[in-house]
């Protein structure tokens, strides 16, 4: 074979070469599946739909339910907004989009929570996902379990991102549930997903779908998303007159044609829905809680007893009230006392000495001020009310915001670490009212940390702590033993 006989041979494989670039590639990248839904929020109602339960890969659209659950997370105090964040070598090494975070950096939570909602930034959602469940797939984890409870069945994630990955796949009826729980179950955090530009911290970022944004009237959000395998992915919420609509597309072969594919749809479900219409808000799911803590930050993981099949609950644990000696009645006042009367009704002890009834100057007889002499039981000289205890490793400083009448009961629990006093203390009253028969009596307190609030109870038996522990464990709260000291 001759010199020239080699070099048109080497010509010819390079013209097929660059036709096969130029041509092939551009058509498998366009050949992600479509597919389309509209819905109206208000209601629920679908609108439109067009393949709209095919399990495709969702992309950045992923990123709504990685929010979702660190709001979820910020809620029940496992994390707070101004809480610092050290980004881990995987976070840092997330290919873009992304924010340009560093390994070992510290950043506060509310800035990467605007950089994963705005820009997209796949080293913000990584980080995020670590930051709450100890690692990203421990998150993912967690967000497949919300999928569920959210009613997203036929979702499942891998990762917090939405890079491309075997498994993590949702669809687009699922992705425009997820739409409308975001706006309706943290209307707090929606106004996210309209901004244009967020600081992010070490940098303002700008909103990947400004486009849109900017060119349809009443548009406020949601998310974007794009990979190879998914292409151009939209979920998009808009408000015109009271009426507002979602339009999820899957599989848009560019920005620009998704986008205008998305306003028709849009446009379709304004047409379409009703000027009025019964709102019906999504139930908000139950708390999932730090579950599967695959290495959680310290303060969040929680132990988990699990029943064997044998043992499953059939019916209500909740115990009978226990029968209550009867006191017998106190005589009180018989007009206007009001203050004796309140006293005499706490206070089984009070001595009350009747007097004989004055005359008015119209004759009808009245209790006078001195009818009754009340005296209240004296204070336990042993009754704690506040303390200061520095024999741990850090100071605890406690809040009691209610009186025990637990005797000589020495054991605790603990409901977990929250972000300032006030969550704690609400927390315990929740937890209260919801388990009354085994925690009635018990002392409520907050303990102040160095980093954060934790919420006791004490004063308790240690059968009854136990009971108690168990009770709420089964009911997906976190609860430990607190020994006596």
């Amino acid at each position: 074979m001759t010199t020239r006989n080699r070099q048109s041979i080497r010509l010819g494989l390079l013209i097929l070469a660059t036709v096969w670039m130029s041509i092939i590639l551009p058509l498998s990248a366009a050949a992600a599946p479509y597919a389309a839904i509209v819905m109206d929020a208000r209601s629920g109602k679908i609108l439109h739909a067009n393949n709209a339960d095919a399990r495709l890969h969702p992309a950045s659209l992923t990123k709504m339910m990685t929010l979702y659950v660190v709001f979820e997370a910020i809620e029940n105090g496992e994390i707070g907004l101004d809480d610092n964040v050290v980004i881990s070598r995987n976070a840092a090494n997330e290919p873009p989009s992304k924010l340009g975070l560093k390994s070992g950096q510290q950043i506060k939570l509310r800035y990467l929570i605007r950089a994963a909602a705005v820009k997209s930034a796949n080293d913000a959602a990584t980080a995020l996902g670590e930051a709450v469940s100890g690692s990203e797939a421990a998150f993912a984890r967690r967000m497949t379990r919300t999928a569920k409870a959210l009613g997203m069945t036929r979702t499942t994630f891998k990762n917090a991102h939405g890079l491309t990955e075997e498994g993590h796949l949702s669809t687009a009826r699922d992705m425009t549930v997820m739409g409308r729980h975001l706006f309706y179950d943290y209307p707090e955090y929606y106004n996210l997903f309209a901004r244009l530009t967020a600081d992010a911290g070490i940098k303002t970022v700008s909103h990947t779908n400004r486009a849109l944004l900017n060119s349809y009237k009443g548009a406020d959000g949601i998310k974007t998303g794009y990979t190879r395998a998914a292409g151009f992915n939209l979920v998009a919420s808009a408000e015109r007159n009271g009426e507002r609509i979602i339009a999820t597309v899957f599989g848009g072969r560019s920005t620009a044609t998704r986008n205008a594919k998305v306003a028709e749809l849009l446009d379709l479900g304004f047409k379409r829905a009703p000027t009025r219409v019964a709102l019906n808000r999504p139930a908000k799911p139950a708390y999932q809680g730090p579950g599967d803590t695959g290495g959680a930050p310290s303060g969040t993981a929680a132990k988990t007893v699990r029943l064997a099949a044998a043992a499953a609950v059939k019916k209500s644990l909740r115990p009978k009230q226990r029968p209550m000696a009867e006191t017998p009645p106190v005589p009180l006042a018989k007009e206007g006392d009001i203050q004796k009367a309140l006293l005499a009704a706490q206070n089984a002890d009070i001595d009350v000495t009747p007097q004989p009834p004055a005359q008015t100057a119209g004759g009808v007889q009245v209790a006078d001020a001195t009818a009754a002499t009340v005296k209240p039981v004296r204070r336990p000289k042993d009754l704690t009310l506040a303390s200061l205890n520095s024999a741990g490793d850090d100071p605890v400083q406690e809040v009691v915001t209610r009186v025990s009448t637990s005797g000589g009961r020495n054991w605790g629990i603990n409901v977990g670490r929250y972000p300032s006093e006030y969550k704690a203390s609400k927390v315990l009253l929740k937890t209260a009212l919801s388990e009354m028969s085994t925690l009635d009596g018990a002392l409520r307190k907050v303990a102040r940390r160095s980093n954060g609030f934790d919420a006791n109870f004490m004063g308790l038996s240690r059968e009854t702590a136990d009971l108690a522990c168990r009770r709420l464990q089964s009911k997906k709260v976190t609860c430990f033993m607190i020994e006596p000291s």
